[in-house]
């Protein structure tokens, strides 16, 4: 998940409600607006070759590994099979229209709950509404645990359903509950959000710990032992760092794009881009607009973010003592004012530059639907997924190269957490420290 701009510059304004501030998105969170259908480029397409890339699409295994659809499923009991239209960027209809293998549905915890209390049971409660989503609908979605559990989906025609922390904060600093939901099935989880927690310091929060904590690293080394994937977004680059000496297994980004392109601190500088590919490890590129072209879209969202100023400190303190209310408000607010959409090549642009730096086997999407409001023109649904092939197939890409892109990639890395968990443990608790830490 990704700050919300607007709001983190209105909170850190209001000094009595300051704690709020860790608790609202900045340019990114929940999305609650109706999703543009529009599918166009900007120049002629290309049929034989939008035919081609539909082929390959229906071929390929393609995985999204970043999805906050979640919180409107726990919210508000969204459910992915209604019809269209609906409120979301991703629904079964979409997913199916996208050519979507597997989906990772982003269990996002708000810092507030790190105050207040409650951040385990909110995570229980957003893992039940993914059972839910796929137990009523066994048709089109199943439950998915392993590499192999997604390969099985693409074969029987179904779209694997996944989860994946976002924000270490979910376990309450206790290795027991890490296992714990493990076992219900959560596959990674993102060291932090955009919070320093207890244990590893975030891109955007405070530098406590320089880097990983000793507990920190515990925490990696039991990710490993479990199969759990390590997920470098949000961190700081020193958190990075650590994390990519002390794994065992490679790690990956969810959802970040290069910080080359992009000069916010959520993207990821080129040497650990190219410390990623070395360690065999990938980067899921984010869609969201801000971090695909900072210098365009930054000055736009600052005059936005001036505009509704009035509308969202009414806001505020509305809902001091409700965030997920107060988040989905802001969400409305900000969608009812949308920024001028980019082009999809600048997305691109952060594939081709990631290949250039790291390599072809170490890029892949993870676009983060539902938790954004202003995505690239031609990628801003679920449903739009082919028109990324056909960006590729433009510019030269080869149909094994697009494969890797789409799903390969990622698959490799969570094949090879699992072989490693394998050779350190085969149990899941007996193996494992129950060391906790307090705050």
């Amino acid at each position: 998940m990704k700050p919300r701009r607007l709001l983190l510059s209105l909170l850190t304004s209001l000094l009595l409600l300051s704690f709020i501030a860790l608790a609202i998105p900045i340019g990114a969170q929940r999305t609650s607006q109706p999703v543009p259908r529009r599918t166009s480029m900007r120049s002629p397409r290309d049929e034989a070759l939008w035919q081609r890339a539909l082929q390959i699409q229906r071929r390929a295994i393609v995985i999204d590994t970043h999805n906050d659809v979640t919180t409107p499923m726990t919210n508000d009991d969204y459910d992915l099979g209604g019809m269209p239209p609906n409120p979301y960027r991703t629904s079964i209809a979409r997913m199916k229209q996208g050519g979507m293998t597997a989906e990772f549905f982003s269990l996002y915890i708000k810092p507030w709950y790190v105050t207040h209390g409650g951040a385990a049971r909110r995570t229980l409660d957003m893992i039940d509404s993914v059972y839910r989503a796929v137990e009523r609908h066994p048709n089109e979605l199943v439950f998915a645990t392993s590499a192999a559990d997604i390969r099985r989906a693409k074969a029987q025609g179904k779209i694997a359903c996944l989860m994946g922390i976002e924000g270490g904060h979910a376990i309450e600093n206790s290795l027991p509950t890490l296992r714990e939901f493990y076992r219900l099935g959560v596959r990674y989880m993102t060291l932090t959000w955009n919070n320093t927690n207890d244990w590893a310091d975030a891109a955007r929060g405070e530098k406590k710990h320089n880097g990983l904590s000793d507990f920190g690293k515990e925490v990696v080394r039991e990710m490993n032992r479990l199969g759990m994937l390590v997920d470098v977004s949000h961190v700081s680059d020193k958190t990075m760092s650590d994390a990519l000496d002390v794994s065992k297994a490679p790690v990956f980004a969810s959802h970040s794009s290069a910080r080359a392109l992009s000069n916010v601190p959520r993207n990821i500088p080129d040497d650990l881009l190219r410390r990623i590919g070395k360690t065999g490890g990938v980067v899921q590129i984010n869609f969201y607009s801000l971090f695909v072209d900072q210098k365009t879209v930054a000055p736009q969202a600052d005059e936005r973010d001036r505009r509704l100023k009035a509308q969202q400190e009414a806001l505020t303190a509305k809902y001091a003592d409700d965030p997920e209310r107060l988040a989905e408000e802001g969400d409305k607010l900000e969608a009812a004012n949308p920024l001028p959409p980019l082009p999809i090549s600048k997305l691109i642009d952060h594939i081709d530059h990631i290949v250039k730096v790291a390599g072809i086997d170490h890029v892949g999407l993870g676009a983060d639907f539902d938790g954004a409001n202003d995505f690239p023109e031609g990628a801003r649904d679920v449903s739009m997924l082919p028109n990324i092939t056909y960006e590729l197939l433009k510019r030269g890409y080869s149909e094994p190269d697009i494969r890797k892109i789409l799903g390969e990639n990622f698959l490799r890395v969570f094949a090879k957490a699992e072989i490693v968990a394998r050779k350190m443990s085969r149990t899941i608790s007996g193996g494992g420290s129950t060391r906790r830490i307090s705050k």
